[in-house]
């Protein structure tokens, strides 16, 4: 299976050939997953954010349920603060031939409602859009660019 280059940094993906087919290891859940395209971007995101951007992997809580008006969904990704009980950024991945438009945002605002993270993060792995949530008014305010784990502390205290 080949998979697209994408607008994030290279690492040192682990592949071999599984069950479900070829598989990546996820260093941050410990198991081999099936390769597809979304957890190639999902992997080379979260990587990313740790290894170059300062996010500490032990506050990432990846791929679990949550429950959106009766139905079960699944969120890719949550950075949490260093206690690790109150959410802070949502990330949503989508493979690299979906365009993260305005479905794609309402979709992971939609989880948001339940997550209450005041950022969230949506990616294909070309395209990355961070964005600050002002729940009280209902609206975002779009970044120009993911800012580094430690600049994260003085983004939640402006308006």
């Amino acid at each position: 299976m080949h998979m697209p280059p994408l607008q994030l940094p290279r690492f040192n993906a682990k592949l071999k050939e599984g069950q479900q087919g070829l598989e990546i290891l996820d260093t941050y859940r410990k198991k081999y997953l099936k390769l597809t395209p979304e957890e190639w971007v999902r992997q080379h995101l979260l990587h990313w954010l740790t290894d170059h951007l300062g996010y500490q992997a032990a506050r990432l809580s990846v791929e679990k349920s949550l429950n959106l008006n009766g139905m079960t969904r699944r969120y890719d990704a949550v950075w949490f603060d260093a206690s690790g009980e109150k959410p802070i950024i949502l990330i949503e991945c989508k493979a690299a031939h979906v365009e993260i438009n305005q479905s794609v945002f309402d979709q992971a605002a939609r989880y948001n409602l339940v997550i209450d993270a005041p950022f969230m993060l949506l990616s294909n792995g070309i395209s990355h859009y961070f964005a600050k949530i002002n729940h009280q008014k209902g609206q975002y305010d779009l970044f120009d660019h993911v800012p580094e784990a430690a600049a994260i502390p003085s983004l939640l205290l402006t308006a």
